[in-house]
């Protein structure tokens, strides 16, 4: 009887505990999403094996996560792209993935952060070891890995609590994340980065797309503005020609096979996009990777209805602009002929 009433109270406790915390989160703005877990770009990777000419890949860093919104472009194509950008991430080992592990022959859209895209090669560096853990997971990943996985889902789409992030990076709502976040001894000493919240709404086809709060919160825009000012001011110099002679080689082998290749800059504004001019000059980037892959490319800039875009966080658009830019990107390429399964309008 006594093991009953323990195992009750225990019961309630958890019940009630749990509670508070899930209204708590949502009191502050938070509301449930999925995890951009390994497990979920594998699923969409898994699509790659048969797909076709007519196939487009969208791959990059967060900005062509979230400004090419999967929806749109199936709304104005007729066909759902494989949305494989990684956030925080060089595009250069999916790319090599798609490239060398494949047949793909249709459309690669590569999203260029020149932050990120020029950023490295080495292995163990945050923007080539994220994407590339991906990657093994697709191959190497278990069984009960996916199943788990899968069967995490419909808690993930139902409770603020369960938000999380693989790597141990960034402010997340679940326990372990805050455990981590506890800071013992000089209590009072600021942490070395700003917090860092997710602010992005994960959805199955793989998308994502900016929450609402970030857009309405001017206090909650300006943690993540202060946290892209961190990054910028402590990145190392950027590997333009490393970089540059990695990717080029994998563009030789794609186009060799006819496959279809478009570089893409996705806006930025405000104080990030100042930093991009003085640490990584149009002129001496992008224009300089337009001018030795010779393939179709287009910067937001130079387009009028794209330039002035306003990003809420200074590097990434909103879900109605990212729906704007998606459908106003199409059009641009149809035009150009850019696409291969598509003709003008």
């Amino acid at each position: 009887m006594k093991l009953k009433q323990s195992l009750i109270i225990a019961i309630t406790i958890t019940l009630i505990a749990t509670i508070g915390w899930e209204m708590y989160w949502r009191s502050k703005g938070f509301h449930p999403t999925l995890n951009d877990e390994k497990a979920l770009w594998a699923m969409t990777r898994a699509k790659v094996e048969n797909a076709t000419k007519d196939d487009v890949i969208i791959l990059g860093s967060s900005r062509a996560y979230f400004d090419i919104q999967v929806d749109q472009w199936k709304e104005s194509t007729g066909k759902e792209p494989l949305q494989l950008a990684s956030t925080g991430s060089s595009p250069l080992p999916t790319f090599h993935d798609i490239v060398n592990n494949t047949d793909f022959d249709g459309t690669v859209i590569v999203g260029v952060t020149p932050g990120l895209f020029f950023s490295t090669t080495f292995p163990k560096a945050f923007p080539w070891e994220r994407p590339q853990a991906k990657v093994d997971h697709y191959f190497d990943g278990t069984y009960a890995q996916r199943s788990n996985f899968l069967l995490s889902v419909p808690l993930q789409q139902s409770l603020v609590l369960m938000s999380a992030d693989e790597e141990e990076w960034n402010d997340d709502l679940d326990l372990k994340s805050l455990l981590r976040n506890v800071r013992w001894g000089k209590r009072t000493s600021p942490p070395a980065q700003p917090p860092f919240y997710n602010f992005g709404d994960v959805s199955i086809p793989r998308n994502m797309s900016m929450m609402p709060r970030t857009v309405t919160d001017t206090a909650f825009a300006n943690s993540i503005i202060k946290v892209w000012h961190f990054f910028g001011k402590g990145s190392p110099p950027p590997e333009k020609d490393a970089t540059t002679e990695f990717f080029m080689k994998d563009v030789k082998k794609f186009k060799e096979r006819n496959g279809n290749l478009i570089l893409v800059r996705p806006p930025s504004s405000g104080g990030v996009r100042m930093g991009e001019k003085m640490g990584l000059p149009r002129e001496r980037f992008w224009d300089s990777l337009v001018k030795v892959a010779h393939v179709k490319s287009y910067h937001f800039e130079d387009f009028d209805q794209l330039k002035n875009l306003t990003c809420p966080e200074e590097s990434h658009l909103s879900l109605e602009d990212a729906n704007f830019y998606t459908k106003e990107l199409v059009k641009i390429l149809k035009e150009d002929n850019a696409l291969t399964n598509q003709k003008p309008n």
